[in-house]
C-alpha cells in the first residue's frame, strides 16, 4: 500500500467528506491546485498517520490540526506556528496598539480638563477619539491571542476563528472604522456648510449635535453587528483569517457576505471618502475666492478656516488608510492573487493608521501644546535655538491653534 497520495492540480475534482475515510495509513497527501468547496475537519480525521499535507490555500490547514506539516505554511498574516507570521508583525501590533490607545486617551483627557473655545467641536473630537481607541483595543487583543497561541497556532486556528472572542474583536474593529469614517464625514460637511455658506445659520446646536453623534454610533453598531445575527446567511464573516477582519474576499465566502462587505468598503466608505475630498476642494476654493473678493470676511472665517486646515491633515491620513483598502478589496473581488504580506501590512499598519495619527494631529496643533512648545523653546539650550524656532514656526504658525 502506498503511504503517499498525490492528486494535485485536478481543478474539476470534487472532494467529498468521506473521500479519504479508507486511507488510514496514509502519511502524505498532496491536494495542491484543488479548490475544496465544502472543507470539513472530519475529512482528514480518519488519516491518523498523516504527517504531511499540501493544500491550495493556507486556510485549509486549520481543518487538519493533527498534521505535523502543512503547506503553504503561511498566508502572510498567520503561519502554521503563530497567529502573526513574523517578528515585524508581532512587534508592530503592540506598537500600533500602544500609540493608538495612549494617544487617543491622552487627547480625551486633555480635552476633558482644558477649557475649549468650541465645546461642541471638542465633544466631536472626543467622540472620534473614543472610536479610534477601539482600534487600539482590537490590536491589543490580536497581540494577546498571538502570545496565547505562540508555537501551536494551527492546532487552535479553527477554534479561534470560530470563537466568540474572534467575532467580538472583529466587531470592534469594524465598529471603530465605520464610526470614524462617518464622523469624519459629518465633521467635514459641518465645516463645508459653515465656510462655503458663512451667512447661513447652519451650525448645529447642542441637541442636534448629540442626535447626530448618537445616530453615527448607532449606524456603526448596526453595520458591525448585522453579520453576527445570521450565520447561515453571512457565514463566519469575521473569522475568514487569524486577525478577524473581513477585508479579503475568496471563493468560499458566502455571496451575501461578499456583497455586504463590498457594499461597506466600496459603497459606503468610498462614497464617504469622495464626499470628504469634494467638500474640502470646495472649501478651499471658497476660501480662496473669499480672500480675493471680500477681505472683510477674513476675520469672521479665521477660526473655521483654522479648524478646516487641521481636518484636512486628518482626512489626508484617512486617505492613506482607505485607498489601499479600496484597492485590496477590488483586487480580491476580481480574484487577483494578492500576496499575503500585503494583507498583513494592510491590517496591522494601514487600517489603524488614521486612528494612530489623529490624536497626534489634535495634540501637536492645539493652542495648549503650542504654549508648551513655546515655553520649552524659550528655555531650551542655545545650541538648539535654531532648530526649535523652526519647529515652532511650522507647528504654531499653521493656523491650527484653535480648539
Amino acid at each position: 500500500m502506498s503511504f503517499c497520495r498525490n492528486i494535485s492540480h485536478n481543478p474539476n475534482l470534487r472532494i467529498h467528506p468521506i473521500h479519504f475515510s479508507h486511507l488510514t495509513r496514509l502519511q502524505s497527501l498532496a491536494l495542491e491546485g484543488i479548490e475544496i468547496q465544502d472543507i470539513q475537519t472530519k475529512m482528514f480525521l480518519p488519516m491518523k498517520n498523516l504527517s504531511h499535507i499540501y493544500f491550495m490555500k493556507f486556510q485549509y490547514c486549520s481543518y487538519a490540526p493533527h498534521v505535523r506539516s502543512c503547506k503553504p505554511n503561511t498566508d502572510g498574516i498567520s503561519s502554521f506556528e503563530d497567529l502573526l507570521a513574523n517578528m515585524v508583525l508581532r512587534v508592530s501590533v503592540w506598537v500600533m496598539a500602544f500609540i493608538t490607545c495612549f494617544g487617543n486617551l491622552l487627547v480625551i483627557g486633555m480635552r476633558s480638563l482644558i477649557r475649549a473655545e468650541n465645546n461642541l467641536h471638542a465633544a466631536c473630537i472626543k467622540v472620534l477619539c473614543c472610536a479610534d481607541c477601539l482600534m487600539g483595543v482590537y490590536l491589543f487583543f490580536v497581540g494577546v491571542y498571538d502570545l496565547k497561541f505562540r508555537g501551536q497556532y494551527n492546532r487552535n486556528a479553527l477554534f479561534w476563528m470560530e470563537s466568540v472572542e474572534c467575532r467580538t474583536i472583529g466587531f470592534l474593529a469594524m465598529l471603530s472604522s465605520e464610526v470614524s469614517v462617518l464622523l469624519l464625514t459629518y465633521l467635514t460637511l459641518e465645516k463645508f456648510l459653515v465656510i462655503v455658506f458663512p451667512f447661513s445659520n447652519l451650525r448645529p446646536g447642542k441637541l442636534q449635535t448629540g442626535v447626530i453623534l448618537s445616530s453615527i454610533w448607532l449606524m456603526g453598531f448596526i453595520i458591525a453587528v448585522v453579520p453576527l445575527l445570521n450565520e447561515e446567511v453571512f457565514g463566519n464573516y469575521y473569522g475568514r483569517n487569524g486577525v478577524c477582519f473581513p477585508l479579503h474576499s475568496d471563493r468560499q465566502e458566502k455571496p451575501t457576505a461578499k456583497g455586504y462587505s463590498t457594499g461597506i468598503f466600496l459603497g459606503l466608505n468610498l462614497v464617504a471618502f469622495l464626499v470628504i475630498v469634494i467638500s474640502y476642494s470646495s472649501m478651499f476654493c471658497s476660501i480662496y475666492k473669499t480672500g480675493i473678493n471680500a477681505t472683510d470676511l477674513r476675520s469672521r472665517l479665521h477660526r473655521d478656516v483654522a479648524v478646516a486646515n487641521r481636518f484636512f491633515f486628518i482626512v489626508f491620513s484617512d486617505a492613506l488608510c482607505w485607498i489601499p483598502i479600496f484597492l485590496v478589496k477590488v483586487l480580491s473581488l476580481l480574484e487577483v492573487d494578492i500576496p499575503g504580506t500585503i494583507s498583513s501590512w494592510v491590517v496591522i499598519f494601514i487600517l489603524p493608521i488614521n486612528s494612530a495619527l489623529n490624536p497626534i494631529l489634535y495634540t501637536l496643533t492645539t493652542r495648549f501644546c503650542c504654549a508648551i512648545f513655546q515655553k520649552w523653546f524659550k528655555y531650551a539650550s542655545p545650541m538648539l535655538f535654531t532648530f526649535p524656532r523652526f519647529v515652532e514656526c511650522v507647528v504654531c504658525d499653521l493656523n491650527f491653534n484653535t480648539f
